[in-house]
C-alpha cells in the first residue's frame, strides 16, 4: 500500500503543477490614446469648456434613452424596434454562439470522462485452439475511460481566455448594434417629421401660388394684366406641384425605412406625433474626456476585447513549442457471461501517462506564432482606429451642437422677414406699385427660407442624437442612478 502511494506522489505533484500552470502570453498593456487629451471646440479648435453647473452630472452613456427621448410616439417606436429588429436579433444570436464556443474551449481544461459498454463474439478455428480451448466465445465489458491534458505551459488556458474575450467582444458588438439601432430609428423618425413639415410648407406655397395665378388670370381677362405675368404665375404653381410630388415620394420611402428598422408595420395605436419644431430632445449632454470613451463606447470595448484575445493567442502559440502531457486511464470489468461482470477477479484497469515533445513540424509552429503576433498588431491598429473614429465623431457633434442653436434662431428670423417681404410685395403688386417679378422673387425666397429652417431643425436634432450615440448612450432604458430626466431638454 505504501509503495503504491509512493508511486502516486509524483503524479499528484504533476497534477498540482498543471493546475497552477503558467502562461506564456505577453503581459498586456493598453495602447496609449492616439488622440489629444481634450476635444476641439469652435472654429479655432480651442479646448472644450468644462460642463456648466446647470448641466447634468450624469455621464452621457448612463442617460437612459427614455429620458433622452421625450416624444411618446418615438419612444414607442424605439421599444418596438428593440424587440423586432432582425439585425439586432442576429447580433443577439451571435452572442449566444460565441458563448457556446467559449464553453466548448473551456471544457478542454477539465478531465474528459466516458462510460462504455460492449459485447463481442468471436470464434477461433478448432485447429488453432489449445486442447482446453473452446469454440465460439462471448465477452461482456463495462468500464470508464478518463483523459486529461495537463496544461503546464498555459496553452489550453490561453485558448480559453481568447475564446472568452471573443465572446465579450461579441457582446459589446451587440450593445453597439442596439445603440446604433436606437439612433437610426430616431433619425429616421425625425426625417419623416421633416418631410411632413416640408409638405406643409409646399402646400401653403402652392395655395399662395394658386391664388396668385387666379389673380393674374383675372387681370389678364380684364385687360389690366399681361401674358408674361400669367406664365410666371403658372410656372410657380407647377414647380410647387413637382416639389410636392417629390416630397410625397420621399415621405413614403422614409416610412418604409422606418418600418424596416422596427421590424413591423407602424401600429395604429401609436401616440400622437409631435411636430418637428416642437420636438424636445435632451441637449445638455456632458461630453467628459476622451479617455471616458474607453469605458463608454461599446465598439472600443469590442476592439480591446479582440486585442486581448489576440494577446492570449500568442501565449497559446508559444506554448505549442513545449512538451505537453496527457493522462489517460481506464477501469473496467469483463466476463464471458453477462451475469459474471461484477464477480471477483473480473476487474481491470490501466493508467497511461504520455508526454509529447514537438521536434519537427516543418516550420508550422513558428508560422503560427508569427501569425499570432501579426494578428495582434492588426488588433492594435483596429483598436486605435476605433478610438480615433470615436474621437472624431464626438468632436464633430460637439462643434455642430455649439452652432446649430444660433443657425436655427437666425433662420427663424430670416423666415419671418421673408414672410413679411412677401406680404409687402403682394400688397404693392395689387396696388400697381411693383411688378409681379417682385412677388415671384419674394415667394421663392420665402419658400427657400422655410426649407432651410426645416433642414436646420432636423440637423440640430440629429446632431444631438448622434452626439448621444457617439458618447456611448443608448444601452440603458432608464438613466442609471437617476430618477426622471437627467438634464434640461431643448
Amino acid at each position: 500500500m505504501r509503495s503504491r502511494r509512493r508511486r502516486l506522489l509524483p503524479w499528484i505533484g504533476l497534477v498540482g503543477a498543471a493546475l497552477s500552470g503558467c502562461s506564456l502570453a505577453p503581459a498586456y498593456e493598453r495602447p496609449a490614446l492616439p488622440v489629444s487629451d481634450t476635444y476641439p471646440a469652435g472654429s479655432e479648435h480651442e479646448p472644450a469648456p468644462e460642463p456648466k453647473l446647470e448641466q447634468s452630472s450624469v455621464a452621457a452613456a448612463d442617460i437612459g434613452w427614455r429620458d433622452f427621448l421625450i416624444d411618446a410616439r418615438l419612444a414607442r417606436l424605439v421599444e418596438i424596434a428593440l424587440g423586432n429588429n432582425r439585425d439586432l436579433r442576429v447580433a443577439t444570436l451571435q452572442v449566444a454562439q460565441a458563448q457556446a464556443l467559449y464553453r466548448v474551449q473551456r471544457s478542454a481544461l477539465l478531465p474528459q470522462l466516458d462510460m462504455s459498454a460492449s459485447k463481442s463474439e468471436s470464434r477461433t478455428p478448432v485447429t488453432l485452439l489449445a486442447p482446453q480451448g473452446r469454440g465460439p466465445q462471448d465477452e461482456y465489458s463495462v468500464g470508464a475511460n478518463i483523459a486529461w491534458e495537463l496544461d503546464f505551459f498555459g496553452r489550453l488556458q490561453n485558448l480559453s481566455a481568447a475564446a472568452q474575450q471573443r465572446y465579450l467582444a461579441t457582446a459589446h458588438a451587440r450593445t453597439a448594434a442596439e445603440i446604433l439601432l436606437i439612433s437610426q430609428v430616431v433619425n429616421q423618425y425625425l426625417a419623416m417629421l421633416a418631410v411632413d413639415e416640408l409638405l406643409a410648407v409646399t402646400r401653403r406655397t402652392l395655395d399662395t401660388a394658386d391664388a396668385s395665378l387666379r389673380l393674374t388670370s383675372l387681370q389678364l381677362a380684364n385687360g389690366v394684366g399681361n401674358e408674361l405675368f400669367l406664365q410666371q404665375s403658372l410656372s410657380v404653381v407647377e414647380q410647387a406641384k413637382a416639389s410636392y410630388a417629390a416630397q410625397l415620394r420621399t415621405r413614403a420611402q422614409a416610412e418604409n425605412a422606418l418600418v424596416l428598422l422596427i421590424g413591423q408595420p407602424l401600429p395604429e395605436d401609436l401616440p400622437p406625433a409631435t411636430p418637428l419644431d416642437a420636438q424636445t430632445i435632451l441637449a445638455d449632454i456632458p461630453a467628459g474626456l476622451p479617455s471616458d470613451l474607453l469605458m463608454r463606447r461599446p465598439d472600443i470595448r469590442e476592439a480591446e476585447a479582440n486585442l486581448l484575445a489576440a494577446n492570449a493567442d500568442i501565449g497559446a502559440a508559444r506554448a505549442a513549442f513545449f512538451p505537453f502531457m496527457t493522462l489517460t486511464g481506464s477501469y473496467r470489468t469483463a466476463s464471458t457471461t453477462l451475469s459474471g461482470l461484477f464477480d471477483s477477479g473480473s476487474r481491470a484497469w490501466s493508467f497511461i501517462p504520455s508526454i509529447v515533445a514537438p521536434i519537427f513540424h516543418g516550420g508550422e509552429l513558428r508560422a503560427n506564432l508569427d501569425l499570432a503576433k501579426l494578428q495582434k498588431d492588426s488588433a492594435i491598429a483596429q483598436y486605435e482606429k476605433a478610438i480615433q473614429t470615436a474621437f472624431r465623431e464626438v468632436a464633430d457633434n460637439l462643434a455642430a451642437r455649439e452652432t446649430y442653436d444660433e443657425e436655427v434662431s437666425a433662420l427663424e428670423s430670416l423666415t419671418e422677414a421673408q414672410r413679411r417681404t412677401l406680404d409687402l410685395a403682394q400688397m404693392r403688386f395689387r396696388s400697381g406699385v411693383d411688378t409681379y417679378l417682385d412677388v415671384l422673387t419674394a415667394q421663392t425666397s420665402f419658400y427657400s427660407a422655410q426649407q432651410s429652417l426645416v433642414s436646420a431643425r432636423l440637423e440640430r436634432l440629429t446632431t444631438l442624437v448622434d452626439l448621444y450615440r457617439s458618447l456611448g448612450g443608448g444601452w440603458a432604458e432608464r438613466t442609471v442612478g437617476v430618477q426622471g430626466p437627467a438634464a434640461g431638454a431643448n
